[in-house]
């Protein structure tokens, strides 16, 4: 039995939707984790309180990341351990980054996405 290029109840525009929103979201994501690991330095290294605001921001930021991660795996159909270790990315600095290549790959080539802007 083959594979299909998509499931029939997920119309690809959602795919595109919630694929853009997650890639986005990633990089935020990591952007602001890359900010966070900075922070810390600066906090427990030199005793400069400077950047406290953002522990909450990328708080935030990882809270949105994650309700789009899951969205995407819903309409993509990802298995429970790849939502996971997905979830997880944005938690590790550079590794949203990666995830972010893969996962995109992964569902361009599922729903084949290959043109356009995505």
């Amino acid at each position: 039995m083959t594979e299909t290029a998509q499931p029939a109840t997920v119309p690809v525009e959602k795919v595109k939707g919630a694929l853009l929103r997650y890639r986005i979201l990633a990089w935020i994501t990591g952007l602001w984790l890359l900010l966070l690991v900075v922070e810390l330095i600066l906090k427990y290294g030199f005793d400069i309180n400077s950047l406290d605001f953002v522990p909450i921001a990328h708080g935030w930021v990882y809270f949105i990341y994650l309700i789009l991660t899951v969205d995407l795996a819903i309409k993509v159909r990802w298995p429970v351990g790849k939502i996971i270790l997905t979830a997880i990315a944005g938690t590790i600095p550079f590794l949203s980054f990666y995830v972010e290549h893969i996962r995109t790959k992964e569902v361009k080539e599922q729903f084949d996405l290959t043109g356009g802007s995505l």
